[in-house]
């Protein structure tokens, strides 16, 4: 096997680097909280959670010099960041009255979710094992995105079904479905690359798919419709469908595919709005969210919009600082309305650069 290029060689200590400027951003957030809400910075709470994300960092970057040393360097210290300043907004939330102890829950599924990436590290040595269960992802995906509508586990919570409640614990399937559908649509990319790239007709630059090509586009469209319309969740239906149309697009590099897939988007928004009240009550509070009869709505008001809105107003362009604005007056400020949080205390020059964080993290997923 030749040795890597230059292209490809190993960048650990630039991501090394990297990850000790995002610790100290999201560790130090953390302190910044306590010292804005009159925390004494003497209790151990900050110094402990601290200290473990950052040993839980650090012990990843250290699996991937071990076991990927090829891999993307910018891709754990912005993941990195993004976590540390959600996990700092949340501890400063619970220190306001109607949230407690989210912040220490939401370390401990990083911890769980940092250690199961680290075995799927340490244990898929070739990714391209994977292909082997691209119908069991496939079945494993529907089997999970059904289980919120069995009766006795499946739960409704403002209006959406997408939970389920096992007794022991509740969890939304849908979120360890976006995995196994990923793992179906690039297995079943990979299997079948060389049928999707042969060519149809030619319009402009355009090179459009075979008709026959379009089954699986439609497949996941009309899936993505099927959330929807069963569980009231439009965010994971428009999730599960645009992670379809991406995967294909770095498939086959052809910007068509973009083209369809909108085309399926706007013609499924449209028969959304015409049967779907779920989806006519969001588009409502998109257009008038200060309308009175709106905002007083049980299910489907503005209030949460509204609240989430002046909050954006209040932070302005610096924002009030952390722990010095009203973040939780908007419900479920975080969870749903955490950017609104962000907004208001951080102003739009913070919210922007989180924003281009996440903009940069899905540029190296689309690269990798």
């Amino acid at each position: 096997m030749p040795a890597p290029t230059e292209t490809y060689r190993p960048r650990r200590n630039i991501e090394l680097l990297l990850l000790l400027i995002a610790l100290i951003i999201g560790v130090g957030a953390q302190l910044l909280v306590g010292l804005s809400m009159d925390q004494s910075l003497e209790d151990t709470h900050y110094w402990v959670t601290g200290g473990l994300y950052a040993a839980m960092a650090l012990g990843f970057h250290v699996v991937l010099r071990l076991r990927a040393k090829y891999a993307d360097p910018f891709i754990l210290p912005i993941v990195v960041t993004l976590n540390g300043l959600g996990i700092a907004m949340i501890h400063r939330l619970d220190l306001t009255p109607n949230y407690a102890d989210v912040a220490t829950r939401q370390l401990g599924w990083t911890a769980v979710s940092m250690l199961a990436a680290v075995l799927l590290l340490w244990f898929l040595k070739d990714h391209r094992r994977l292909r082997q269960v691209t119908y069991i992802s496939l079945l494993a995906s529907v089997v999970l995105l059904m289980m919120p509508m069995l009766p006795g586990i499946g739960m409704e919570l403002n209006g959406a079904r997408v939970w389920v409640n096992l007794g022991i614990a509740t969890f939304q399937p849908g979120e360890l479905a976006k995995v196994t559908l990923a793992i179906f649509f690039a297995g079943f990319l990979a299997n079948n690359r060389d049928l999707i790239l042969l060519a149809g007709k030619k319009i402009g630059p355009l090179s459009l798919p075979r008709v026959r090509d379009l089954a699986p586009l439609f497949i996941a469209w009309l899936a993505a419709l099927g959330v929807l319309i069963m569980q009231n969740d439009l965010g994971t239906a428009l999730m599960f469908f645009g992670l379809f149309v991406a995967v294909i697009y770095v498939a086959t590099s052809r910007i068509s595919w973009i083209l369809i897939g909108g085309g399926f988007i706007v013609a499924g928004a449209a028969l959304a709005f015409m049967y779907v009240p779920h989806a006519q009550q969001r588009l409502q509070i998109w257009l008038d969210p200060f309308n009175q009869e709106i905002y007083e709505r049980q299910y489907g008001g503005s209030h949460q919009v509204v609240q989430g809105l002046f909050g954006l107003a209040n932070g302005g362009l610096t924002g009030t600082g952390l722990g010095s604005g009203s973040p939780q007056m908007a419900p479920l400020a975080n969870s749903d309305m955490i950017p609104a949080a962000f907004g208001e205390e951080l102003g739009f020059i913070g919210l922007a650069a989180m924003l281009m964080l996440y903009l940069l993290l899905f540029s190296r997923y689309m690269r990798a």
